[in-house]
Protein backbone atom coordinates (compact mmCIF):
# COMPACT_ATOMS: atom_id res chain seq x y z
CA UNK A 1 0.00 0.00 0.00
CA UNK A 2 1.47 3.41 -0.95
CA UNK A 3 2.40 5.87 1.77
CA UNK A 4 0.57 8.75 0.08
CA UNK A 5 -2.65 8.77 -1.92
CA UNK A 6 -2.40 12.52 -2.42
CA UNK A 7 0.61 14.73 -2.95
CA UNK A 8 2.75 15.19 0.17
CA UNK A 9 3.67 18.77 0.99
CA UNK A 10 7.41 18.21 1.31
CA UNK A 11 10.01 15.53 0.71
CA UNK A 12 13.69 15.50 1.62
CA UNK A 13 16.18 13.61 -0.55
CA UNK A 14 19.45 12.47 1.00
CA UNK A 15 21.97 11.46 -1.66
CA UNK A 16 25.38 13.00 -1.12
CA UNK A 17 27.51 11.40 -3.83
CA UNK A 18 28.87 10.38 -6.29
CA UNK A 19 28.13 12.00 -9.66
CA UNK A 20 26.94 8.79 -11.32
CA UNK A 21 24.67 7.84 -8.42
CA UNK A 22 23.32 11.37 -8.14
CA UNK A 23 22.64 11.32 -11.88
CA UNK A 24 20.61 8.14 -11.44
CA UNK A 25 18.80 9.62 -8.44
CA UNK A 26 17.69 12.57 -10.57
CA UNK A 27 15.48 10.24 -12.60
CA UNK A 28 13.73 9.09 -9.43
CA UNK A 29 13.28 12.64 -8.15
CA UNK A 30 11.91 13.84 -11.47
CA UNK A 31 9.41 10.97 -11.44
CA UNK A 32 8.14 12.39 -8.14
CA UNK A 33 7.99 15.88 -9.62
CA UNK A 34 6.05 14.67 -12.65
CA UNK A 35 3.44 12.90 -10.52
CA UNK A 36 3.23 15.47 -7.70
CA UNK A 37 4.25 18.84 -9.17
CA UNK A 38 3.13 20.73 -6.05
CA UNK A 39 5.36 18.77 -3.66
CA UNK A 40 8.32 20.78 -2.36
CA UNK A 41 11.55 18.83 -2.70
CA UNK A 42 14.72 19.52 -0.75
CA UNK A 43 17.88 17.66 -1.75
CA UNK A 44 20.89 17.33 0.55
CA UNK A 45 24.02 16.58 -1.45
CA UNK A 46 27.77 17.15 -1.73
CA UNK A 47 29.57 20.23 -3.04
CA UNK A 48 30.46 18.89 -6.49
CA UNK A 49 27.17 17.06 -6.90
CA UNK A 50 25.27 20.28 -6.14
CA UNK A 51 26.68 21.75 -9.34
CA UNK A 52 25.02 18.97 -11.33
CA UNK A 53 21.72 19.58 -9.55
CA UNK A 54 21.78 23.14 -10.87
CA UNK A 55 20.74 21.52 -14.15
CA UNK A 56 17.26 20.60 -12.85
CA UNK A 57 14.30 22.78 -11.89
CA UNK A 58 12.15 22.91 -8.79
CA UNK A 59 14.67 21.61 -6.24
CA UNK A 60 15.94 23.27 -3.09
CA UNK A 61 19.60 22.28 -2.80
CA UNK A 62 21.35 22.08 0.56
CA UNK A 63 25.07 21.39 0.42
CA UNK A 64 26.65 19.07 2.97
CA UNK A 65 30.42 19.42 3.26
CA UNK A 66 31.65 15.97 4.24
CA UNK A 67 35.22 17.28 4.57
CA UNK A 68 34.13 19.59 7.38
CA UNK A 69 33.73 16.67 9.78
CA UNK A 70 31.39 17.16 12.72
CA UNK A 71 31.04 20.85 11.88
CA UNK A 72 29.52 19.85 8.55
CA UNK A 73 26.73 18.01 10.36
CA UNK A 74 26.14 20.93 12.71
CA UNK A 75 25.90 23.34 9.78
CA UNK A 76 23.42 21.04 8.02
CA UNK A 77 21.23 20.59 11.07
CA UNK A 78 21.24 24.34 11.71
CA UNK A 79 19.88 24.94 8.20
CA UNK A 80 17.13 22.38 8.84
CA UNK A 81 16.23 23.63 12.31
CA UNK A 82 12.47 23.97 12.74
CA UNK A 83 11.65 22.16 9.51
CA UNK A 84 9.65 18.95 9.20
CA UNK A 85 9.22 16.84 6.07
CA UNK A 86 6.44 14.44 5.20
CA UNK A 87 9.07 11.93 4.08
CA UNK A 88 12.83 11.52 3.98
CA UNK A 89 14.25 9.40 1.19
CA UNK A 90 17.53 8.12 2.62
CA UNK A 91 18.96 6.94 -0.69
CA UNK A 92 22.59 6.43 0.37
CA UNK A 93 23.42 3.69 2.83
CA UNK A 94 26.87 5.04 3.76
CA UNK A 95 27.19 5.55 7.51
CA UNK A 96 28.14 9.22 7.13
CA UNK A 97 24.84 9.79 5.33
CA UNK A 98 22.93 7.96 8.04
CA UNK A 99 24.44 10.24 10.69
CA UNK A 100 23.03 13.21 8.76
CA UNK A 101 19.50 11.82 9.20
CA UNK A 102 19.70 12.39 12.95
CA UNK A 103 19.02 16.08 12.34
CA UNK A 104 16.35 15.61 9.66
CA UNK A 105 12.81 15.55 11.02
CA UNK A 106 10.37 13.46 8.98
CA UNK A 107 7.41 11.24 9.81
CA UNK A 108 8.46 8.62 7.28
CA UNK A 109 12.15 7.81 6.86
CA UNK A 110 12.58 5.48 3.90
CA UNK A 111 15.70 3.38 3.41
CA UNK A 112 16.81 0.26 1.60
CA UNK A 113 15.60 -3.13 2.81
CA UNK A 114 17.86 -5.82 4.22
CA UNK A 115 18.95 -6.98 0.78
CA UNK A 116 20.38 -3.61 -0.28
CA UNK A 117 21.13 -1.75 2.95
CA UNK A 118 24.63 -1.65 4.43
CA UNK A 119 26.49 0.15 7.22
CA UNK A 120 23.58 -0.23 9.68
CA UNK A 121 21.31 1.99 7.56
CA UNK A 122 18.28 0.10 8.84
CA UNK A 123 18.78 1.62 12.29
CA UNK A 124 18.14 5.09 10.87
CA UNK A 125 14.95 4.40 8.88
CA UNK A 126 11.41 3.32 9.76
CA UNK A 127 10.27 2.17 6.32
CA UNK A 128 12.24 -0.40 4.33
CA UNK A 129 11.82 -0.08 0.57
CA UNK A 130 11.37 -3.54 -1.02
CA UNK A 131 14.15 -4.44 -3.44
CA UNK A 132 12.96 -4.74 -7.04
CA UNK A 133 13.57 -7.83 -9.14
CA UNK A 134 16.10 -5.96 -11.29
CA UNK A 135 19.51 -5.44 -9.73
CA UNK A 136 20.39 -2.07 -11.29
CA UNK A 137 21.08 0.74 -8.86
CA UNK A 138 18.52 2.94 -10.60
CA UNK A 139 15.78 0.33 -10.22
CA UNK A 140 16.51 0.33 -6.50
CA UNK A 141 16.14 4.11 -6.41
CA UNK A 142 12.92 4.07 -8.43
CA UNK A 143 11.51 1.65 -5.84
CA UNK A 144 11.54 4.54 -3.34
CA UNK A 145 9.15 6.50 -5.55
CA UNK A 146 6.81 3.54 -5.90
CA UNK A 147 6.76 3.06 -2.13
CA UNK A 148 5.73 6.70 -1.78
CA UNK A 149 2.83 6.20 -4.18
CA UNK A 150 4.25 7.28 -7.54
CA UNK A 151 3.11 4.89 -10.30
CA UNK A 152 5.75 2.67 -11.85
CA UNK A 153 7.33 4.53 -14.74
CA UNK A 154 10.29 4.32 -17.10
CA UNK A 155 13.19 6.45 -15.79
CA UNK A 156 13.51 9.75 -17.62
CA UNK A 157 15.82 12.72 -17.25
CA UNK A 158 15.40 16.41 -17.93
CA UNK A 159 18.70 18.16 -17.38
CA UNK A 160 19.52 21.65 -18.60
CA UNK A 161 22.62 23.81 -18.95
CA UNK A 162 23.14 27.47 -19.74
CA UNK A 163 23.56 29.09 -23.13
CA UNK A 164 27.16 29.80 -22.10
CA UNK A 165 27.76 26.11 -21.43
CA UNK A 166 26.28 25.25 -24.82
CA UNK A 167 28.44 27.85 -26.55
CA UNK A 168 31.54 26.47 -24.81
CA UNK A 169 30.76 22.97 -26.07
CA UNK A 170 29.91 24.19 -29.56
CA UNK A 171 33.23 25.99 -29.85
CA UNK A 172 35.13 22.77 -29.23
CA UNK A 173 32.88 20.82 -31.55
CA UNK A 174 33.33 23.42 -34.29
CA UNK A 175 37.09 23.49 -33.86
CA UNK A 176 37.63 20.00 -35.25
CA UNK A 177 40.08 18.60 -37.71
CA UNK A 178 37.57 17.27 -40.22
CA UNK A 179 33.86 17.61 -40.91
CA UNK A 180 32.22 14.57 -39.41
CA UNK A 181 30.91 12.87 -36.29
CA UNK A 182 32.41 13.54 -32.87
CA UNK A 183 33.51 10.85 -30.43
CA UNK A 184 34.06 12.09 -26.88
CA UNK A 185 36.28 9.83 -24.80
CA UNK A 186 36.34 10.32 -21.03
CA UNK A 187 39.20 7.89 -20.42
CA UNK A 188 39.56 7.92 -16.66
CA UNK A 189 37.62 7.35 -13.47
CA UNK A 190 38.84 8.75 -10.17
CA UNK A 191 39.82 5.25 -9.03
CA UNK A 192 42.72 4.02 -11.12
CA UNK A 193 41.76 0.35 -11.08
CA UNK A 194 38.64 1.20 -13.12
CA UNK A 195 40.70 2.66 -15.96
CA UNK A 196 41.65 1.07 -19.26
CA UNK A 197 45.13 1.56 -20.73
CA UNK A 198 46.34 4.33 -23.04
CA UNK A 199 47.33 2.00 -25.89
CA UNK A 200 43.84 0.53 -26.01
CA UNK A 201 42.31 3.97 -26.35
CA UNK A 202 44.88 4.92 -28.99
CA UNK A 203 43.94 1.85 -31.04
CA UNK A 204 40.24 2.74 -30.85
CA UNK A 205 41.02 6.34 -31.82
CA UNK A 206 42.99 5.09 -34.82
CA UNK A 207 40.00 3.07 -35.98
CA UNK A 208 37.48 5.88 -35.39
CA UNK A 209 39.65 8.53 -37.04
CA UNK A 210 40.11 6.39 -40.15
CA UNK A 211 36.31 6.15 -40.29
CA UNK A 212 36.09 9.95 -40.37
CA UNK A 213 35.41 10.70 -36.72
CA UNK A 214 36.74 13.64 -34.72
CA UNK A 215 38.06 12.77 -31.28
CA UNK A 216 37.80 14.82 -28.09
CA UNK A 217 39.36 13.71 -24.80
CA UNK A 218 37.52 15.12 -21.77
CA UNK A 219 37.63 14.78 -18.02
CA UNK A 220 38.33 16.47 -14.72
CA UNK A 221 41.62 18.18 -13.73
CA UNK A 222 42.53 15.26 -11.45
CA UNK A 223 46.14 14.21 -12.03
CA UNK A 224 45.22 10.61 -12.88
CA UNK A 225 42.95 11.86 -15.68
CA UNK A 226 45.38 14.45 -17.03
CA UNK A 227 48.24 11.95 -17.16
CA UNK A 228 46.20 9.27 -18.93
CA UNK A 229 45.03 11.84 -21.46
CA UNK A 230 48.61 12.88 -22.17
CA UNK A 231 49.64 9.25 -22.67
CA UNK A 232 46.78 8.66 -25.11
CA UNK A 233 47.68 11.81 -27.03
CA UNK A 234 51.31 10.72 -27.32
CA UNK A 235 50.36 7.25 -28.57
CA UNK A 236 47.65 8.35 -30.99
CA UNK A 237 48.73 8.47 -34.65
CA UNK A 238 45.94 10.96 -35.39
CA UNK A 239 45.19 14.53 -34.37
CA UNK A 240 42.75 14.90 -31.50
CA UNK A 241 41.50 17.56 -29.11
CA UNK A 242 42.51 17.10 -25.48
CA UNK A 243 40.48 19.27 -23.11
CA UNK A 244 40.85 17.14 -19.99
CA UNK A 245 40.70 19.46 -16.98
CA UNK A 246 39.26 22.40 -18.91
CA UNK A 247 35.53 22.01 -18.28
CA UNK A 248 33.12 22.70 -15.47
CA UNK A 249 30.62 19.97 -14.63
CA UNK A 250 27.83 21.62 -16.64
CA UNK A 251 30.18 22.32 -19.54
CA UNK A 252 30.96 18.61 -19.52
CA UNK A 253 27.22 17.92 -19.52
CA UNK A 254 26.79 20.16 -22.56
CA UNK A 255 29.69 18.48 -24.36
CA UNK A 256 28.30 15.00 -23.70
CA UNK A 257 24.90 16.15 -24.89
CA UNK A 258 26.31 17.52 -28.14
CA UNK A 259 28.56 14.52 -28.84
CA UNK A 260 27.51 11.78 -31.24
CA UNK A 261 29.03 8.98 -29.15
CA UNK A 262 30.84 8.63 -25.84
CA UNK A 263 33.31 6.02 -24.57
CA UNK A 264 34.13 5.90 -20.87
CA UNK A 265 34.82 3.50 -18.00
CA UNK A 266 32.66 3.16 -14.88
CA UNK A 267 32.54 6.87 -14.02
CA UNK A 268 30.11 9.76 -13.60
CA UNK A 269 30.18 11.05 -17.20
CA UNK A 270 29.01 7.61 -18.37
CA UNK A 271 25.73 8.21 -16.55
CA UNK A 272 25.63 11.87 -17.57
CA UNK A 273 25.79 10.84 -21.24
CA UNK A 274 23.06 8.28 -20.61
CA UNK A 275 20.88 10.95 -19.01
CA UNK A 276 21.31 13.23 -22.03
CA UNK A 277 20.37 10.43 -24.44
CA UNK A 278 23.83 10.24 -26.00
CA UNK A 279 24.89 6.68 -26.86
CA UNK A 280 27.70 5.60 -24.55
CA UNK A 281 30.02 2.61 -24.65
CA UNK A 282 30.86 1.73 -21.05
CA UNK A 283 34.02 -0.22 -20.21
CA UNK A 284 33.52 -2.48 -17.18
CA UNK A 285 35.49 -5.08 -15.23
CA UNK A 286 35.12 -4.60 -11.48
CA UNK A 287 31.38 -4.06 -11.05
CA UNK A 288 28.54 -5.87 -12.73
CA UNK A 289 27.29 -3.49 -15.46
CA UNK A 290 23.82 -4.94 -14.97
CA UNK A 291 23.97 -3.14 -11.62
CA UNK A 292 26.05 -0.04 -12.36
CA UNK A 293 26.16 0.35 -16.14
CA UNK A 294 24.59 3.18 -18.18
CA UNK A 295 20.90 2.39 -17.73
CA UNK A 296 19.63 2.88 -21.28
CA UNK A 297 22.78 1.65 -23.00
CA UNK A 298 23.57 -1.59 -21.19
CA UNK A 299 23.64 -3.40 -24.53
CA UNK A 300 26.56 -1.18 -25.55
CA UNK A 301 28.76 -2.11 -22.59
CA UNK A 302 32.08 -3.87 -23.16
CA UNK A 303 32.39 -6.00 -20.04
CA UNK A 304 34.87 -8.54 -18.74
CA UNK A 305 33.13 -8.68 -15.37
CA UNK A 306 31.75 -12.20 -15.77
CA UNK A 307 35.06 -13.77 -16.77
CA UNK A 308 36.91 -11.78 -14.12
CA UNK A 309 34.61 -12.72 -11.24
CA UNK A 310 34.70 -16.37 -12.34
CA UNK A 311 38.50 -16.35 -12.46
CA UNK A 312 38.69 -14.74 -9.03
CA UNK A 313 36.04 -16.72 -7.15
CA UNK A 314 35.54 -19.87 -9.19
CA UNK A 315 31.82 -19.05 -9.37
CA UNK A 316 29.62 -17.28 -11.94
CA UNK A 317 27.98 -14.06 -10.82
CA UNK A 318 24.54 -15.67 -10.41
CA UNK A 319 25.94 -17.74 -7.54
CA UNK A 320 27.36 -14.69 -5.76
CA UNK A 321 25.99 -11.61 -4.01
CA UNK A 322 24.39 -9.19 -6.47
CA UNK A 323 26.99 -6.58 -5.47
CA UNK A 324 30.03 -8.90 -5.74
CA UNK A 325 33.06 -6.92 -6.93
CA UNK A 326 36.17 -8.03 -8.78
CA UNK A 327 39.21 -7.20 -6.63
CA UNK A 328 41.92 -7.79 -9.24
CA UNK A 329 43.30 -4.31 -9.96
CA UNK A 330 44.45 -5.44 -13.40
CA UNK A 331 41.05 -6.76 -14.48
CA UNK A 332 40.54 -3.93 -16.99
CA UNK A 333 43.48 -5.31 -18.97
CA UNK A 334 41.20 -8.18 -20.00
CA UNK A 335 39.35 -5.74 -22.28
CA UNK A 336 40.90 -5.94 -25.75
CA UNK A 337 41.03 -3.09 -28.28
CA UNK A 338 39.27 -5.36 -30.78
CA UNK A 339 36.32 -5.79 -28.41
CA UNK A 340 35.89 -2.02 -28.08
CA UNK A 341 36.38 -1.46 -31.81
CA UNK A 342 33.77 -4.12 -32.59
CA UNK A 343 31.33 -2.43 -30.21
CA UNK A 344 32.10 0.95 -31.77
CA UNK A 345 31.20 -0.40 -35.21
CA UNK A 346 28.06 -2.05 -33.84
CA UNK A 347 26.87 1.14 -32.15
CA UNK A 348 27.61 3.26 -35.21
CA UNK A 349 25.41 0.97 -37.28
CA UNK A 350 22.66 0.63 -34.67
CA UNK A 351 22.44 4.38 -34.06
CA UNK A 352 22.73 5.35 -37.73
CA UNK A 353 25.97 7.24 -37.17
CA UNK A 354 27.74 6.06 -40.31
Amino acid sequence: MPLFNTAPQSICILRLSAIGDVCNTIAAVQAIQAHWPTTRITWITGKLEAKLLESIDGIEIIVFDKKAGWQGYKNLWQQLKGRHFDALLHMQYAFRASIATLGIKAKHKLGFDGERAQDFQGLFTNIKVPSPAKMHVLDGLMAFTETLGVPTTTPKWKLAYTAEDREWANQWLANQWIEGRTLVIVPAASKGYKNWHAQGYADVIDHAAKAGWNIILAGSPAQIEVELGQQIEELSPHSLTNIIGQSSLLQMLALLDRADLVIAPDTGPTHMANAMGTPVIGLYAHHNPKRTGPYNYQDYVVSVYEESILAETGKPSNELSWRARVKDKKAMLRITPDAVIDMFDRVVEAEGLD
